[in-house]
Formats: C-alpha cells, sequence, structure tokens
C-alpha cells in the first residue's frame, strides 16, 4: 500500500477480535518503531509490549473503555526524558514529542500489517505507573490496543486544509 493510500486507510479502531498477533507482524510494527526519527536520534523512548489475556481486571485501571483490552495486545509509549536532546535556547525537552512520533510509527505501520490501533492518551497515569511498575523517571506517554479489527471505519472528519496551512506568516 502506498503511503497516501495507507494515511486514508488507517482509522481508531474500537472493537478487536480476540486472535492472536502474528510475531512477524509485531515484528515488524516494533521496527517500525525503534527507526523512528527522535531528535538527535538519541531514543528516548521504550515501547511495552502488554498481553491483555488474565489482565483485563488492572489493565481496565488505566483506561476504562471495554474494547481496550479486547485486543491481545496492548501497546505503551514511554518516554524518558533523562536520555533525551534538551534544546539549549530555553530548556525543552523533546522526550514527549519523540514518543508521540514512535507512537505514529506504530499505528501506520500497524494499518499496513491490517492491524488496528487507537492512540489513547486519555488514560489515568498513576494506575499506568502502578500497573506497569513503572519508575518515576519514565513518563507513560501514550497507549494503543494492537489487533485485528472486528469493526469498519467510519468516514474521517477532518477540517480543510485552508484551516490549517499559514504560508509565511500567521
Amino acid at each position: 500500500m502506498n503511503f497516501q493510500a495507507l494515511i486514508r486507510a488507517r482509522y481508531s479502531v474500537r472493537a478487536y477480535k480476540p486472535d492472536p498477533v502474528d510475531e512477524d507482524k509485531l515484528a515488524r510494527i516494533l521496527e517500525a518503531a525503534r527507526l523512528a526519527p527522535t531528535a538527535a536520534n538519541r531514543q528516548p523512548v521504550r515501547v511495552m509490549v502488554i498481553p491483555t489475556k488474565g489482565r483485563e481486571k488492572e489493565m481496565a485501571r488505566i483506561y476504562s473503555r471495554e474494547w481496550f483490552v479486547q485486543a491481545p495486545l496492548v501497546l505503551c509509549v514511554c518516554a524518558l526524558p533523562s536520555e533525551a536532546w534538551v534544546r539549549k535556547a530555553d530548556g525543552w525537552n523533546a522526550a514527549e514529542v519523540d514518543a508521540a512520533i514512535v507512537m505514529a510509527h506504530i499505528v501506520l505501520a500497524a494499518a499496513e500489517e491490517g492491524l488496528g490501533t487507537c492512540w489513547i492518551a486519555a488514560f489515568d497515569p498513576a494506575a499506568a505507573r502502578d500497573v506497569l511498575g513503572l519508575p518515576p523517571e519514565v513518563i507513560p506517554s501514550a497507549f494503543t490496543p494492537l489487533g485485528i479489527p472486528a469493526d469498519t471505519a467510519a468516514p474521517k472528519k477532518r477540517r480543510p486544509l485552508a484551516d490549517l496551512v499559514r504560508q509565511d506568516h500567521w
């Protein structure tokens, strides 16, 4: 699938089949995450692969929607600010932007593999820390279920390009 077709086909999946994710597909998705661009190529991220079977109740503490644990796997992209590039001019730390780029690679690679995802930021960070045993210096940035979709895409609602692009100045 070419990139334009891929970005049009990808959607936020909110129903999953319980079928396992093929290990080769998972490996390609994780490789896409590894190859994602990060500031100064520091790669201040970790991707947690979490099987959901038997952990549905504790994972629901992180995000309580039923479909979150329908997929056989949930991925969590974590940021490590101590490993990130920091802009000298103002001290801005790129860790969470880098984590977002990694998650973008994950959701697009999953779509190419015929798998579904749904980028989740509305989770409980304290529950995520507790359930996943994250140390204080690790930031859980985003989650996604990963599995075979059991729903179909609805039409995409997007603002017109003219609303989003500025030429030369604001």
